[in-house]
């Protein structure tokens, strides 16, 4: 099997590459380790910056979003009983977010390459990208009981961090630079309309706590919970008398409770490869980067990169000119880094360590208490939430 782009992993990611060479009339291929069933239904990321949706509306995948998802215009900030909401239009000159999850980017990116897309592969297990830094990589995979080989003239390895694409790279030639945290998130999905009509990030001395949705009538919340927790240990009445207890104010709100249908624990680390390209194999997404989910940034990240892939690779085909494709991952890791930062940001900003000191408590206030006073300060939360500028 031969093609231009071998598409490994067919999250958002992959997906959106395949849709995005589509248009610009690139041929690629994308390998699936998964049946289709398992990556329409696995839960991730629900918030997507400005760019995100502009990208996809421009590829011709954002009908039911628009129809479906849910925009919005700020977050509320809740600290020592008191609420600040950040209202983010008016701070980046109209930028706002959507509330849409994976799962449904995934449907509908995976129902337009079906219609009118290259191949996609489900259960289809990458096993080795060879020859990357030739002219002719090959991917190595497992395709109904046997093994084949696609040969490309380019690899992107959407893979995510326990893929097979960033084990090509040469580790005389890898910087790895990471930081894991004592914390983790117990997420739920509820059946219970949000008890706020924009997400709610709270920061109590027991611990953070998110209050975020999937639709109109479910809700999904997060508690941070010492790492290593098993999702199974907390009962359900305990969840939602813990999440009352951290969304406190000194106002009349009150947490709606309902039927809690799914638990799981998320660990919380940050990471990123260095470099994002080995001859050609580019790395994209979890396969090269991870933050913390605070900041709302792994979808959004994913994304920024297979656009300046995509876009290299378009300007190598009208110019003739390899400039931006040598320049990927140089690109691409400016604005990775600082998503990491603005991700550590909120992370630190929000979350009580197990060893907090009074001092770094107190610091924690001030922090939010500048953010609520301060245009500039507020200004800078609002560009990183909406998102940074692709390439």
């Amino acid at each position: 099997m031969r093609t231009t782009v071998g598409i490994i992993g067919a999250g958002p990611a992959g997906l959106l590459l395949a849709r995005l060479l589509h248009n610009a009339g690139i041929d690629s291929v994308v390998l699936e380790s998964r049946d289709r069933a398992y990556v329409e239904q696995r839960q991730r990321a629900g918030i997507l910056e400005q760019g995100t949706v502009d990208v996809l509306r421009a590829a011709g995948a954002g009908e039911r979003m628009d129809r479906e998802g849910l925009p919005h215009d700020g977050i509320e900030l809740r600290y020592d009983r008191k609420r600040h909401r950040v209202d983010f239009p008016a701070l980046t000159g109209g930028r706002s977010v959507m509330v849409y999850a994976q799962t449904e980017v995934c449907k509908d990116l995976i129902a337009l390459q079906l219609e009118e897309g290259g191949p996609l592969l489900f259960e289809a297990e990458a096993l080795a990208v060879e020859d990357a830094d030739t002219d002719t990589p090959r991917i190595r995979f497992r395709h109904e009981g046997r093994e084949d080989v696609l040969e490309c003239e380019y690899v992107v390895g959407c893979d995510g961090f326990w893929g097979v694409a960033r084990k090509a790279v040469p580790a005389e030639l890898t910087r790895v630079f990471e930081r894991t945290y004592p914390f983790a998130w117990l997420g739920i999905l509820a059946d219970v309309p949000p008890s706020h009509d924009e997400l709610v990030y709270a920061r109590h001395d027991r611990g953070f706590a998110l209050l975020s949705m999937r639709s109109p009538s479910v809700s999904r919340l997060y508690l941070q919970v010492p790492e290593g927790t098993d999702a199974d240990s907390w009962g359900d009445e305990e969840i939602w008398d813990e999440l009352e207890r951290r969304f406190e104010t000194d106002d009349d709100w009150k947490l709606d409770r309902g039927p809690i249908t799914q638990k799981s624990v998320t660990p919380m680390r940050s990471y990123v490869h260095e470099p994002m390209r080995h001859g050609r194999l580019f790395l994209a997404g979890d396969a090269a980067h991870i933050v913390p989910p605070t900041g709302a940034k792994g979808l959004n990240l994913a994304v920024g990169d297979v656009v300046t892939f995509a876009r290299a690779l378009e300007h190598l085909r009208e110019t003739g000119s390899a400039e931006r494709l040598d320049a990927y991952s140089e690109t691409c890791l400016r604005r990775v880094w600082q998503a990491e930062r603005f991700s550590y940001d909120m992370t630190s900003l929000l979350h009580r360590s197990p060893d907090a000191t009074p001092f770094e408590d107190r610091m924690q206030l001030a922090r939010l208490e500048r953010i609520a006073g301060s245009r500039a300060a507020e200004t800078d939360l609002a560009e990183g939430y909406t998102g940074f500028p692709f390439g």
